[in-house]
């Protein structure tokens, strides 16, 4: 398979609210930047020593960006999704069992990392040779294909990034996602691309006419239009780039210094694999044994 290419409730019957995406984190404690930004340079040259820290702790805060199915807290706040149900697995079996999530936007993601507002990006993060400049990634969790929100019927026959060059079509995504990438590999403006904080903005955009479509992973997209009347997801697709398929991998992102943690991390996700818990965890979520993958970070990260 190709490696990806350069990127990036339900509610009185409006489908996935925006409150429930991050409402509930006050709840929970939003933790901001803690402890001292200087670099121990002999801790870097142990691989780092969060993961002993986080353990005399017992608490891992997890970046977040409000994502069903992904990571999000929801309505009666509670930290839910994928890459959290995981982390709750994983970092258990490493002696951590609080984890406290950091909501903000994807754009803030690894800003936030380096930043040291938290200690893990724990929200399906795609793994992408320029994210790999300034982040560490685990090994992949899951592969996904893409998917629009059109309107009902799909009047405009958008199935693939190609269709979007279809004279007056209108297309939008999400601030910081690869699939604006996909749009302007296949010959869209990036000019006319409308940018919207979430799926859930994007939804109503679709719903009121603003946009024609509006990308994202198949995940986001069939969760988002759960219960959404005048709205319905596309087919899944694989993305292509210049006739090359572009896969969409995501994982765990951690700071480059922390490679005791990401080892530790990786460790305890293959056993997951290996047993086949891995999948038993996500199920719940809407993912599938096609969404599991063998690929590593290391392949996603070459250019």
């Amino acid at each position: 398979m190709a490696r990806p290419s350069r990127k990036n409730e339900t509610n009185n019957g409006r489908g996935i609210s925006r409150r429930s995406l991050l409402a509930g984190a006050a709840s929970l404690g939003v933790v901001g930047m803690t402890g001292c930004a200087r670099v121990d340079t002999q801790a870097a040259e142990r691989g780092g020593d969060l993961l002993d820290r986080m353990r005399a702790q017992g608490r891992v805060r997890l970046g977040i960006a409000g994502e069903i199915p992904y990571a999000y807290v929801d309505s009666q706040g509670k930290l839910t999704g994928q890459a959290p149900a995981i982390a709750k697995v994983i970092f258990g079996n490493l002696g951590i069992e609080t984890m406290e999530p950091v909501p903000t936007e994807f754009g803030s993601l690894i800003p936030g990392l380096k930043s040291l507002q938290f200690d893990v990006v724990s929200a399906g993060m795609w793994i992408s040779p320029d994210r790999c400049e300034q982040v560490i990634f685990s090994d992949p969790d899951y592969v996904a294909k893409d998917a629009f929100i059109v309107a009902k019927g799909n009047p405009k026959e958008l199935h693939t990034y190609e269709d979007l060059t279809k004279p007056g079509v209108r297309f939008a995504t999400g601030n910081g996602w690869f699939q604006a990438d996909y749009a302007t590999g296949n010959g869209y403006k990036r000019s006319r691309i409308q940018f919207y904080a979430d799926q859930v903005a994007g939804l109503d955009a679709v719903r009121q006419g603003r946009a024609d479509a509006f990308a994202g992973t198949s995940p986001t997209i069939v969760k988002a239009v759960e219960n959404a009347p005048g709205v319905e997801a596309s087919e899944p697709f694989i993305p292509e780039v210049d006739g090359e398929e572009q896969i969409g991998a995501g994982g765990f992102a951690f700071r480059p210094i922390e490679t005791n943690l990401r080892d530790a991390f990786n460790e305890e996700l293959h056993k997951l694999k290996d047993s086949g818990r891995l999948l038993e965890i996500v199920e719940p979520f809407g993912f599938t044994a096609d969404d599991m993958t063998d690929l590593t970070a290391k392949e996603l990260c070459s250019p």
